[in-house]
């Protein structure tokens, strides 16, 4: 897969953010300190926790700082579910009770330093178990940039876990879809009007009449690189493979695995884990998205091959495994955001979870500076480069 424009990408620091966006190389506890947020002048007396791999961070998230101001404007009260609660910054609205669900690993680690106790889940997921009676207030802010199907789900979770009579705060940004998905849970829960606007953000109003939920997207699947993928909704490259990784497996198509225990490290789909148990790896698969996880896990099992996979905050939940090569295609967009704090942690990982002699490889836009950090970790290679992205492998020293 090869030609095409290449990427232009712009690095962005929020403002007051300070070096903090970036970190210094090395710096300890850098990426897993957990922080206050930085709040926008409206929002004085609340509070929110973050760290890096939060949407927002260092900030809080624009459509989540205007819900929240919307909601203490209208004098919002008793328990509230968020299902989209990043650094729990609605749990610091006065008089509320605050439920709290993510699937991002990041912000599941926010919200137990901030002291709540919260729920790791995606759109479908029933609730009840947790809090068998549905509370009569329910936040979302809408990830329009993790595609329309995605969005949808969202609403359709929103709908499900909304009771007859309750209220839906739908935050999100223009530019991403709010009209259509506003339109769509209009059409569900039959009333409901936009209450706050702020730029490009917007916050509507909705309380839900009695009718069925809205179903739910079916996932996509396809076939690449002798793997059959289920992309489920919202997760990277759900409907085809990204050209990144493409360039990636096929710079690979040397390797010897058999044997081998491989770390892939920010998964997706699984398709790069899949692709290597295929060729006789002993496989551990790894994403802070727990949609992602789930979508990887179906992958495997669609192919019938072996493996695990792990929902972490990089390698947090990994414990003492290790491995003889690691394979990735680092994010570096956490949100709207271009924000290189995850993909050097996942170059630090690769460094921590490495045998002696052990190999990283991984795939990056041709602009972005992996490669003084992987020269921390060893000789550094470069096996590919086309289409705007380069293939870099790094060898631990034994």
């Amino acid at each position: 897969m090869t030609g095409g424009k290449r990427q232009k990408i712009r690095f962005q620091r929020p403002a007051g953010a300070g070096d903090r966006a970036f970190p210094p190389q090395g710096e300890a506890g850098a990426y897993a300190d957990v922080r206050p947020a930085l709040l926008p002048g409206r929002l004085e007396g609340l509070r929110a926790l973050t760290k890096p791999g939060v949407r927002g961070w260092p900030e809080v998230d624009a459509a989540q700082a205007l819900l929240a101001w919307a909601m203490r404007k209208g004098r919002v009260r008793g328990d509230v579910l968020d299902l989209t609660a990043m650094g729990g910054l609605l749990a610091s609205l006065p008089g509320v009770t605050l439920r709290a669900v993510e699937g991002s690993a990041p912000a599941l680690a926010a919200l137990r330093a901030a002291g709540l106790d919260p729920v790791a889940a995606v759109p479908g997921d029933n609730l009840r178990e947790r809090w068998p009676e549905r509370a009569k207030t329910v936040a979302l802010v809408l990830a329009g940039d993790r595609g329309n199907a995605y969005a949808l789900a969202q609403v359709a979770w929103a709908h499900a876990c909304t009771p007859p009579g309750g209220t839906l705060y739908l935050a999100g940004d223009r530019d991403k879809g709010y009209d259509r998905y506003v339109r769509a849970a209009g059409t569900a829960f039959g009333t409901g009007e936009t209450i706050a606007r702020d730029e490009g953000m917007r916050v509507a109003r909705l309380v839900r009449r009695p009718g069925p939920t809205p179903a739910l997207p079916d996932p996509e699947r396809y076939e690449a690189f002798g793997v059959r993928v289920i992309g489920l909704p919202g997760v990277f490259s759900a409907g085809r493979p990204d050209k990144a990784t493409a360039i990636l497996l096929g710079a690979l198509g040397g390797l010897d695995l058999a044997g081998k225990r491989v770390l892939d490290l920010g998964c997706g789909t699984g398709l790069i884990g899949a692709w290597a148990a295929s060729r006789g790896a002993e496989v551990t698969l790894v994403d802070g998205d727990l949609q992602s996880v789930r979508s990887a896990a179906a992958t495997l099992a669609e192919n019938g091959l072996p493996g695990e996979v792990i929902h972490s905050d990089v390698d947090a939940e990994l414990g003492e495994r290790t491995f003889d090569v690691v394979l990735t295609n680092p994010p570096f967009h956490v949100g709207r955001g271009v924000v290189l704090d995850v993909a050097r942690e996942f170059i630090a990982a690769a460094g921590r979870r490495l045998n002696p002699g052990g190999t990283l490889v991984l795939v990056a836009n041709e602009p972005l500076p992996y490669e003084p950090p992987l020269r921390a970790l060893g000789e550094v290679r470069e096996l590919a480069r086309e289409g705007g992205f380069k293939v870099l492998q790094a060898t631990r020293a034994g």
